[in-house]
């Protein structure tokens, strides 16, 4: 993702909002969101548009949270450490009950999007994950479905667990150190969100065109999201409304744009379902 230095309007706007109503605007709490390494853990200026375009549209401080997995992610959620947080739809489903469904982001017209199973551009004769057993396989994290869930779920489908399967696996932590494990060949194969990789296609060429995406999962709901459940439903209502209302403004529509997005909406629990069900399924796995 290509993004511009702070423009000056950004500039402009740091300072206004530091003028503005200053007793106020001191004793609003702020709203922390957390994000994980996705594409955005090195884009500081991309951060900084967005922290401001929220704060100036809440008129309250916006604060970024960032962690290395989703794991910790959810544990400053449940722990009301961070208001709402930018979620995999696998760990939602497994902490439903302690968080809420805020938005959901739409990728190319809908909230929906695959994981991709990707190799080396190379690697011509590989022609399915079962091509991939006795080799070296990347995933993302843990609790992440397209870069983990969904290839366990495949495996367990034709009785095959993938500590058995390949040789060895490793995590990066994130899914465009994915693509790049694989695009060096430190890995023969790995699981990847199909969103991430499209957008490094889009902004990043050179990284995805040394991978080839070998298949792809069926449509799940696309990582939404979320909030704690103790959130109060006045800031839950801010919060939801300036998300859904970014595409109807031009900043908004850069910011999306830039995110590879085209805007969000509220989405429902049923766009997960497929998400639980594997979930489901894998943990029954004899």
């Amino acid at each position: 993702m290509v993004t511009p230095p702070l423009t000056r309007r950004h500039f402009c706007a740091t300072l206004a909002l530091s003028a503005l109503a200053p007793r106020a605007f001191a004793e609003a709490p702020p709203l922390r969101l957390g994000l994980t390494p996705v594409f955005l853990d090195d884009q500081a200026s991309f951060l900084e548009a967005w922290r401001i375009y929220l704060t100036e549209r809440l008129q309250r401080p916006v604060v970024f949270v960032q962690r290395g997995s989703y794991r910790e992610i959810v544990e400053l959620l449940t722990q009301d450490r961070i208001e709402a947080a930018w979620l995999c739809g696998f760990p939602f489903v497994k902490n439903e009950r302690r968080l809420r469904l805020l938005a959901v982001p739409l990728f190319q017209g809908k909230p929906l999007y695959r994981s991709y199973l990707i190799v080396p551009a190379g690697d011509t004769r590989t022609e399915s994950l079962l091509d991939l057993r006795g080799k070296v396989f990347a995933y993302s994290d843990p609790d992440s479905n397209s870069g983990f869930l969904y290839t366990q779920h495949a495996l367990s489908q034709v009785g095959e667990r993938s500590e058995r399967f390949f040789a060895r696996t490793f995590f990066t932590w994130a899914h465009r150190k994915v693509v790049e494990a694989v695009a060096v060949e430190l890995a023969q194969g790995g699981a990847v969100d199909g969103y991430v990789w499209e957008t490094l296609k889009r902004f990043y060429p050179l990284v995805t065109a040394r991978t080839r995406v070998l298949e792809q999962s069926p449509e799940f709901g696309f990582p939404p999201f979320v909030t704690r459940v103790s959130l109060p439903e006045a800031e839950f209502a801010a919060l939801r409304q300036v998300l859904v209302a970014m595409g109807g403004d031009s900043e908004g529509r850069e910011l999306l744009s830039q995110l590879n997005l085209d805007g969000f909406v509220p989405g429902e629990r049923a766009l997960f379902d497929g998400i639980a069900q594997m979930a489901g399924r894998v943990e029954k796995r004899p």
